[in-house]
């Protein structure tokens, strides 16, 4: 008996780099993927994506979210109902599919993977028993159509009319055709960076035959249980008397946090700083930070010893780290209980940092996979600025850990308010953990201020006041609560408010640097050429 050669399934996030690969092979002309837009496509509605391998070769993948009909069904761009790439408008809901990307390896046409993904997503509206399937098709043949002096079409309009009419061949819309899909209009600007189709698709729409389109049928989201137990640990700055003591009494919160079966456990921002309170003389700034750095290999060894000993993913807080360029950043080790290390910088260093230990700022923030599903790490000061959580939610994380350092009232509600505001934009749990104490022979670290909680979105699934749990005010403590990340998934769907899904796309979107997004997920990953994409690659549609 031999292997099968031909494998169709769900896409899985080790496949970003194999699809960002074929992506640009398949398509040259349009802009590539960044890696993070796939995850958030993955993410958002893992269902939804496939991938087929061909003898162990990634040659086709298709992305798909649910939607609106009152979305689906009017016109609109590829920015605005994707929610720029990231599959983010996905609504659990919606009664229709939408297709927003299909991709095929060039060499392997003719042996019908894109119908066979096609297949797939029919498959899948079936079962869900959906009103069918809606995308914006590319019309390649368009901008030559137009140029032409016989048989040439003055309008997308009228090479579409010449298409169905069989008096002009277009493969894309043929195949489209082929398969049960029938145009509903013309989408004009869908996609601006498609010349070959002068930005404009064709509305496609496929029914579902199983479902009578005379009695629509309500998608409710059940309210599941899918709980996530999280301990956030409010540490006391103390002196020690060497590295080893200060292990241990990291070890110690873990190992409570891991008798009480908590899933994550998340320490202060700088909470390594405690390192320096044995040296012999007083460093100044820029000698502490490089010490501190000294320690990094030893730090991040240890928390990822624990995290398998004690079966606990563990967001290490943030340390001062030397990057390969000579600077130092500010960064999180997130130690995950299945041995995996990722690491999430800091992105703004506060003036302070900057100031006293010469801290720079990284430039990639990513979702990152737990066993919980992905989560996002904004370290203190970068929590004040709601774009990287946007970002983060859009790659799907439903937890955002926030490690913070601060040493006045003020600063901490700075923190704490803009935590808040993050739990309610972006329909997520955010986690403070802050330092408390103080470090007299530590150079700017002198005194600190902290009350660490759990904070939700304010709506009637979650607690009263948006607060899971919170600390007491400057006492060391660990301090544990449940959320159910399924309460997220309906408030998002089925909410009073439902911000993510009511952004208004046609006025306002962030772009963000094709850099962004290579995190440690992405280190053996090759640089996307382009900017970031604005539309679907879609040999056989959306």
């Amino acid at each position: 008996m031999t292997q099968a050669r031909l494998e169709v399934r769900q896409a899985k996030l080790g496949d970003v780099r194999a699809i960002a690969d074929l992506v640009r092979r398949a398509y040259e002309e349009l802009p590539a993927y960044t890696h993070g837009e796939i995850r958030g496509q993955i993410n958002n509605y893992a269902e939804g994506c496939f991938v087929a391998k061909l003898d162990g070769k990634l040659v086709g993948y298709c992305a798909t979210m649910r939607i609106g009909g009152d979305v689906a069904l009017k016109p609109h761009t590829w920015d605005e109902i994707t929610g720029n790439g990231f599959g983010s408008r996905h609504n659990p809901t919606g009664e229709w599919l939408y297709g927003y990307e299909m991709c095929v390896d060039p060499k392997t046409r003719g042996t019908r993977i894109g119908r066979r993904l096609y297949e797939e997503r029919r498959a899948l509206a079936e079962r869900l028993e959906l009103n069918g399937i809606v995308f914006g098709g590319r019309m390649p043949g368009l901008a030559k159509a137009m140029r032409r002096k016989t048989n040439r079409a003055e309008t997308p309009e009228e090479y579409l009319q010449l298409v169905v009419d069989n008096k002009i061949h277009d493969p894309v819309l043929r195949f489209q055709l082929a398969n049960g899909f029938e145009p509903v209009g013309v989408l004009s600007n869908y996609l601006p960076e498609d010349k070959q189709s002068k930005a404009f698709a064709v509305h496609m729409v496929w029914r579902n035959p199983y479902v009578d389109a005379d009695q629509p049928k309500t998608h409710r989201l059940p309210r599941d249980v899918e709980a996530v137990r999280i301990a956030t640990c409010q540490l006391q700055a103390r002196a020690v008397a060497d590295y080893d003591e200060f292990m241990r009494n990291v070890e110690y919160f873990v190992d409570v946090a891991a008798d009480y079966e908590a899933d994550f456990i998340v320490f202060p921002e700088l909470f390594t700083l405690m390192l320096l309170s044995f040296e012999e003389s007083e460093l100044s700034p820029l000698e502490a930070i490089e010490k501190l750095s000294g320690y990094t290999p030893r730090i991040r060894k240890a928390l990822s010893e624990m995290a398998l000993k004690y079966n606990i993913n563990i967001i290490g807080g943030s340390h001062p780290t030397r990057m390969e360029d000579g600077d130092i950043h500010n960064v999180a080790m997130v130690c995950l209980r299945d041995g995996s290390i990722h690491e999430q910088e800091k992105i703004h260093p506060t003036p302070n940092e900057a100031y006293w230990w010469n801290i720079k700022g990284g430039d990639s923030i990513d979702a990152i996979p737990t066993d919980c599903g992905p989560i996002g790490v904004l370290i203190c000061y970068d929590s004040e600025f709601p774009e990287l959580a946007r970002r983060l939610a859009d790659e799907g994380a439903r937890i955002i850990f926030v490690p913070f350092c601060t040493d006045s009232r003020q600063g901490y509600l700075r923190v704490r308010y803009c935590g808040q505001a993050r739990a309610i934009e972006n329909q997520c749990y955010v986690v403070l953990s802050g330092n408390v104490g103080n470090l007299p022979n530590v150079a700017n670290m002198d005194i600190q201020y902290a009350q660490s909680c759990i904070l939700t979105p304010c709506d009637f699934p979650f607690a009263r006041d948006g607060i899971a749990a919170e600390s007491s005010e400057n006492v060391e403590t660990l301090t544990i609560s449940d959320v159910n990340l399924a309460d997220l998934s309906w408030a998002r769907a089925e909410g009073t408010v439902r911000n993510l899904n009511d952004r208004r796309f046609d006025l306002y979107q962030i772009e963000w640097d094709k850099r962004v997004g290579k995190s440690d997920l992405d280190k053996s990953m090759p640089e996307l050429d382009g900017p970031a994409p604005r539309g679907p690659h879609t040999p056989g549609g959306g």
